[in-house]
């Protein structure tokens, strides 16, 4: 590969010059710049981005953490992500944090090496905001909200108005005994969808059932066998989101149960893979791909210094599948 010393030699200047055609840092005579331009397209040379990145204070890089990528909520996000930087002439750095805090905290600290414009950040180790208030980097939280904003900025799903959605749904299907699956609880997005479910209750004298889980299919697994044995008389379930839907099927087809004519099951998130299944699931979705467009535009509001609001709630919409009745 070329370098910027053979680009000078056959432009017939210095590698100073060549320097600043590239990145645009001084004004270099007209006849100069084609001959520097000529001798960059003649070599095939290519600058070393990181290398400007850092003179510039910038590298075009949106850093893209998430708890859990085999959550296909996540990797939907990410590609939305991904598909709004890209036609902004950015692009991103995946992470993976395996919800670990240590592992998070170590890949905002790469981020932060490799001059990141900013870092989008899904997160299901807790929300407290003294682990980011040393972050430079602009961060959007997406899905999750933290105890204290400080100087960070929120996207999220309107959580509560999704819980009584899914509640008042079943109820509207026939569902008398309608048990919850809430996600973790020291997280807003299970707490606030599990507050909805509770205020449906309390509206319709109905007395609250809940399990715990976690937003995983095995964890969900779990909790729909503890369903079973805590409210046997259940007939509508609200999983915390879709893969626990889909986890929840399977346990109760495996012990003999008809879906949705014994029990029904309404997910969340609204994820394409619960479109594909057999019977297709009923869910309160998440407008996954208009979130993933406002957190990039949010990162770049703040490179940009423009006027920008900190906190987006996006509406849900319920999704009508065949893992409920039809509603009469």
């Amino acid at each position: 590969m070329a370098s910027i010393r053979e680009v000078a030699k056959r432009a017939g200047v210095s590698p100073a010059t060549v320097s600043r055609v590239i990145n645009g840092t001084a004004r270099v005579d007209e006849e100069k710049r084609e001959r520097v331009e000529k001798a960059i397209e003649e070599t095939g040379f290519r600058p070393n981005e990181l290398a400007r990145a850092l003179y510039r204070k910038s590298s075009k890089i949106i850093g893209v953490i998430v708890p859990d990528i085999e959550n296909p909520f996540f990797s939907e996000l990410a590609k939305a992500i991904e598909k709004e930087a890209y036609e902004q002439e950015y692009r991103i750095l995946l992470c993976n944090s395996d919800d670990q805090k240590e592992k998070e905290l170590a890949n905002l600290q790469m981020l932060a090496q490799l001059q990141a414009d900013g870092v989008i950040l899904m997160t299901n180790t807790g929300e407290k905001s003294q682990s980011y208030e040393a972050v430079s980097m602009p961060i959007v939280f997406v899905d999750r909200r933290l105890d204290e904003m400080g100087q960070t900025s929120v996207i999220e799903a309107d959580h509560y108005a999704g819980g009584k959605l899914a509640a008042e749904y079943l109820i509207a299907c026939g569902c008398r005994q309608i048990t919850c699956i809430r996600g973790p609880q020291e997280l807003s997005s299970g707490k606030k969808r599990y507050e909805g479910y509770r205020e449906v209750c309390r509206q319709h004298s109905m007395k609250e059932r809940f399990v715990d889980s976690t937003y995983k299919y095995e964890d969900g697994a779990k909790a729909a066998e503890e369903v079973l044995r805590r409210y046997p008389d259940t007939d509508g379930i609200i999983a915390c989101n879709d893969m626990t839907a889909v986890s929840v099927y399977k346990v109760l087809q495996k012990r003999g149960y008809r879906v949705p004519e014994d029990i029904q099951i309404i997910g969340f998130d609204g994820v394409k893979f619960g479109r594909f299944l057999t019977p297709e699931l009923t869910t309160v979705a998440q407008p996954i791909k208009e979130m993933g467009k406002c957190a990039v535009q949010m990162i770049l509001g703040t490179v940009k210094e423009l006027p920008r609001d900190r906190e987006m709630k996006f509406p849900v919409m319920l999704i009508k599948g065949e893992t409920t009745k039809n509603k009469m």
